[in-house]
């Protein structure tokens, strides 16, 4: 059987609760809704750290930010990462990243520059294994945008960035003769731009009125009404891409032997408990339950759902078993590809969910909480010693901290807790302590486990087999 190729599109800021799927009245997505028809919704998809880089790092390597060095915004990845781009090249696939990757620093300061000036990722082992480079490391012009390919020179699209990603996206496909691809479309929306976020067109479909939920306080009612029209456009937007997707897979008769999936790095508040709309990095679901949809008419039941906690870890390893590709060793998450073929919860699991620092982009004290995700409540601890405990079945919107009151659950999920803590090598300390991971050019020296080699040394050649690709060689490790 040929291996099947993979398309995993992935928005930015897209948190579940604001997609029809998962109860939103306000819009429709009729091609978002497709593939949940045709595929599986795993209702329980949750970003571990819900901010851009620490959550890209995970989908990419696997691992946890205590393993990468990815505790926040705008750090180098490590050139001895292995990435989903590294094991699917070795297994014989093209490989592109499309759209916005943001695991890279380019010229440092980046943010400084932007969003005119984007920062360059550089050929070579800082774009971690994709080929086709369609993608910018982090810029907000969503109109007449720009890519970088193989130099540090851009290239401006035409029109929304969706629409000019598509057009990359098209083209690495049609490019693909007799190998399987993998391709990865990343574009920014729904997230916030200082400058014009969406098309006119998108905008008449909302209503006049926007309807907000009841954890929203009033003090936040007129700033996060006008955050979410623009939000609710943009997922407007997205939906279309995902159609003009299925479409051309339908049209190239590759649905068959496609696997799509859609999901995001993180959510935003929308002004939900007060904080600011376009604020995530909270243990709220708004912050850290995301949608997951996957289509492999193969080997996934059409119409079918799951309940099981899918961590932003698990997305490549198991991506990996459907592929029927061996797992890295360097893998932290798990390959959930059997219960996903079987829909079934054949073990209980919870994610272990964290934030670092007060800002995105610098280590500044005042907002460093871990936590644990189940199907049924969530739980944290803040390094100044608050604790929340909501249950997501009585509380979904978690307006009534359980916290306190004795219940054997707060106890549970505490040494949930401090398992994974365990697990990770953890610690709950000021942010700023972490600093000494990053050099001054914000490369990742250190982790959890020690310091660490070069930030520029080449993967491990720990490989069993030879690569289909290249059969003298390869740099990444076998599943155990």
């Amino acid at each position: 059987m040929t291996k099947p190729n993979v398309v995993l599109i992935y928005p930015d800021q897209l948190r579940a609760q604001s997609l029809p799927l998962f109860g939103e009245t306000q819009i429709e997505t009729p091609h978002i809704d497709r593939l949940a028809r045709e595929g599986l919704s795993i209702d329980n998809a949750i970003s571990n750290c819900p901010v851009c880089t620490p959550a890209r790092a995970m989908l990419v390597t696997g691992r946890y930010p205590q393993t990468t060095g990815h505790l926040i915004n705008t750090t180098r990845t490590r050139h001895s990462e292995i990435s989903i781009g590294d094991t699917f090249a070795h297994w014989g696939y093209k490989t592109g990243w499309v759209g916005k990757w943001h695991l890279h620093t380019g010229l440092w300061p980046a943010i400084d520059r932007m969003p005119q000036h984007p920062d360059w990722v550089p050929e070579g082992r800082d774009r971690l294994g994709f080929d086709y480079w369609r993608a910018y490391n982090q810029h907000m012009v969503y109109f007449d945008g720009f890519v970088h390919k193989d130099d540090w020179n851009y290239e401006r699209w035409e029109g929304y960035e969706t629409e000019g990603l598509l057009k990359y996206g098209f083209e690495f496909m049609d490019s693909v003769t007799d190998e399987p691809f993998c391709l990865v479309l990343s574009p920014h929306q729904p997230h916030f731009t200082p400058f014009e976020f969406a098309p006119r067109r998108f905008y008449e479909y909302l209503p006049d009125q926007i309807e907000l939920p009841v954890n929203v306080p009033d003090q936040k009612l007129g700033v996060s009404s006008e955050m979410y029209r623009h939000y609710l456009a943009m997922i407007l937007a997205v939906d279309e891409m995902v159609g003009r997707v299925l479409e051309y897979l339908d049209e190239k008769k590759l649905t068959e032997n496609t696997i799509v999936l859609f999901t995001s790095d993180h959510g935003t508040q929308g002004g939900s408990q007060g904080i600011n709309p376009w604020s995530k990095k909270n243990p709220f679901d708004a912050s850290i339950h995301v949608p997951g949809f996957i289509r492999y008419p193969r080997k996934i039941k059409p119409g079918t759902k799951t309940n099981q906690i899918m961590n932003m870890v698990d997305w490549f390893p198991t991506l990996c078993g459907l592929a029927g590709l061996k797992v890295p060793r360097s893998i932290e998450g798990k390959d959930r590809s059997e219960i996903l073929r079987n829909n079934s919860n054949i073990e209980e699991s919870a994610a272990f969910i964290m934030n670092f620092s007060k800002w995105f982009d610098w280590f500044e004290n005042g907002a460093e909480w871990r936590g644990i995700r189940t199907n049924t409540h969530t739980y944290a601890r803040w390094l100044d010693g608050r604790e929340q405990l909501y249950d997501l079945q009585e509380d979904p919107l978690q307006m009534n901290n359980l916290s306190g009151k004795n219940l054997p659950i707060q106890t549970s999920m505490q040494e949930l807790l401090a398992h994974a803590q365990s697990l990770r090598k953890d610690e709950l300390v000021p942010c700023k302590d972490w600093k000494h991971w990053l050099d001054d050019q914000r490369r990742v020296i250190k982790n959890a486990h020690g310091t660490l080699s070069h930030p520029e040394s080449e993967p491990c050649l720990l490989y069993t087999s030879p690569s289909p690709r290249d059969r003298t060689r390869s740099r990444m490790p076998s599943s155990a």
